[in-house]
């Protein structure tokens, strides 16, 4: 059976590629049969479905709903909704993101042994995620349909993308702090589900941490404790920037030392926002821009438009920039008031090969030139891309998930 992948960067139309392989411009004879589509989009479908409408269509194996399970459980759930429809061919788009390295070769073997059944079409973007079954192989390249025989020859610029120094912070004269994050035998539980068991972490000002763990294995449930959404850090020895929970912090005292960068929170985002004022609105923590800001804070935002290369832009709609571009306006717009502690949730998701690496270089600027601290989720091996000083690993048992350094 013959199996096609089309690998295609950010900047292309996807939307379009979908149309004409659904068509059969480029896959002959697919007009002809029944289709399904793996991908965000089919997802956030599901997800609309539930947030508007309390309609339930789809589950994790678990009996979850998708808004509240993690990128893995989701993926796994649509999958097997999609085998329940028995369609001849099933367009996989980015099918490995948000996974971690189990349940990718989990829904690797899943798929190989589908693939014997299923005519299966890969749409991919980071050139590792290749699928080992596929028998034709295509570059999208300005719209485009190159077939090729391996991926050897695409080419990325691997030149250095920005070349003007990190943008001043607003105020020079900066609170310091001799402990950013202090969790001492921290446990958590779920009613009778254990999620973390004794987790001993200490991060301080400069530092640039990686965290990583399985999914599932409690990621999200640290980096709440540390924004101060989770309620259950009152009941633990966590101490944030110089405070012990539960001393009367408020949570504005805790989020105001936090920068924070999830695409997650984007899901649904449809505000008509210009760039400039996406990021303006940074000073302020809030999605729109609602206050006048200062002609200091406008300078600050122009810089950093200017190291992004994005100035040119800044009157254009948030929305219409590509995915890449968003995700650096996103980082600035967590960066501009310089905070003691940068969270970076699952960065690079959804980021094609040439985007992660521009969006590491300036991870990566960001903690060799600042005095914030980086907290950076991910499931993925970026070891080519992003330089961390230390790696926090959760790993998951029946007694909760342990931590430790390596």
């Amino acid at each position: 059976m013959e199996h096609s992948a089309f690998y295609i960067s950010n900047k292309e139309d996807k939307q379009s590629l979908l149309k004409n392989i659904v068509s059969g411009k480029i896959i002959q004879g697919l007009e002809h049969e029944k289709g399904e589509v793996f991908s965000e989009i089919t997802l956030n479908k599901f997800i609309q479905e539930e947030q508007r409408h309390d309609k339930y269509l789809l589950t994790t194996p678990a009996n979850n709903s998708v808004l509240h399970a993690s990128g893995g459980e989701r993926k796994q759930a649509l999958l097997f909704y999609i085998l329940t429809k028995t369609p001849y061919y099933i367009i996989l788009d980015n099918v490995l993101d948000s996974l971690d390295v189990s349940a990718q070769d989990e829904i690797i073997k899943t798929l190989s042994n589908l693939s014997r059944e299923v005519v299966l079409i890969q749409l991919f973007s980071r050139q590792k995620e290749l699928l080992p079954f596929i028998t034709n192989l295509f570059y999208i390249k300005n719209g485009k349909c190159l077939p090729i025989k391996n991926l050897d020859v695409l080419e990325l610029n691997l030149q250095s993308f920005f070349k003007r120094p990190l943008p001043e912070p607003e105020k020079i004269e900066r609170k310091t702090f001799k402990t950013l994050v202090s969790f001492n035998g921290v446990s958590i539980s779920y009613g009778e589900k254990p999620v973390v068991k004794n987790i001993t972490w200490e991060i301080k000002q400069g530092e640039f941490w990686k965290l990583v763990g399985a999914n599932g294995s409690g990621k999200s449930t640290l980096i709440s404790l540390i924004t101060g959404e989770n309620p259950k850090a009152y009941n633990q020895d966590i101490a944030l920037f110089d405070m012990q929970k539960g001393t009367g912090e408020s949570v504005w005292d805790i989020r105001n030392n936090i920068g924070y960068y999830a695409a997650e929170r984007l899901r649904g985002f449809k505000r008509l926002d210009s760039v400039e004022n996406m990021l303006l609105s940074g000073f302020y923590d809030s999605i729109g821009l609602y206050k006048y800001p200062t002609e200091r804070q406008k300078m600050i935002a122009y810089d950093w438009l200017k190291l992004l290369g994005l100035f040119s832009v800044k009157n254009k709609d948030f929305l219409s920039l590509s995915v890449g571009q968003q995700r650096l306006v996103l980082i600035a717009r967590a960066m501009v008031k310089h905070p003691p502690l940068l969270i970076l949730d699952e960065p690079t998701n959804s980021l094609d090969d040439a985007d992660a690496r521009i969006f590491s270089e300036l991870v990566n600027k960001i903690a060799s030139e600042s005095e914030t601290a980086i907290i950076y989720v991910s499931h993925r091996d970026e070891s080519s891309l992003i330089t961390p000083d230390f790696i926090f690993k959760l790993t998951p048992n029946d007694l909760g998930s342990t931590g430790q350094v390596l």
